[in-house]
């Protein structure tokens, strides 16, 4: 379901908090929730809590960890595509529906819709897109990467 972007004031301090530190990393531990929480100065259920609110507001759409499909073996590939605003949503829940999307998100440009393959193979890639094409009647746009880069995101406090 496509969101309305969030009013200024839609986070708070510790929200701000929260989202930059989760940037950096989260704890490998029994109870990691626990442990981050404590480092924010939060109770464990107040940290779920806001989590579970941020995801609900849009302000993240997704709480997990971030793979390296490239250092695992695997291949990922960023791809873009021209989807009519009318036919938007149609074509989101079918290219969401395959299990090597991830990152999906709509773009104010010509290509206004982008997303990440992750697969084992780069014909698991090749495949996907192409279903993607297949089911969409649209063309998918591979954009295989050629250097990495690493932005670090923070929100202003």
């Amino acid at each position: 379901m496509r969101r309305a972007p969030l009013p200024p004031d839609a986070l708070d301090a510790v929200d701000r908090k929260i989202l930059n530190a989760l940037q950096d990393g989260f704890p490998i531990a029994p109870h990691p929730f626990a442990v981050a929480a404590e480092q924010l100065g939060l109770e464990e259920k107040d940290l779920i809590a806001r989590i579970r609110h941020l995801r609900e507001l849009g302000a993240i759409t997704r709480f997990g960890p971030f793979f390296d499909a490239a250092a695992m073996g695997g291949a990922f590939c960023l791809c873009a595509m021209e989807v009519p605003e009318a036919e938007f949503e149609r074509v989101m829940t079918l290219v969401n529906a395959h299990p090597e999307v991830a990152h999906n998100y709509e773009r104010t440009h010509r290509l206004n819709m982008w997303f990440v393959l992750a697969a084992e193979t780069l014909e698991g890639i090749t495949q996907s897109a192409d279903a993607i094409e297949r089911e969409t009647g649209m063309c998918v746009h591979r954009f295989p990467k050629l250097e990495e880069f690493f932005i670090g995101f923070r929100v202003p406090a």
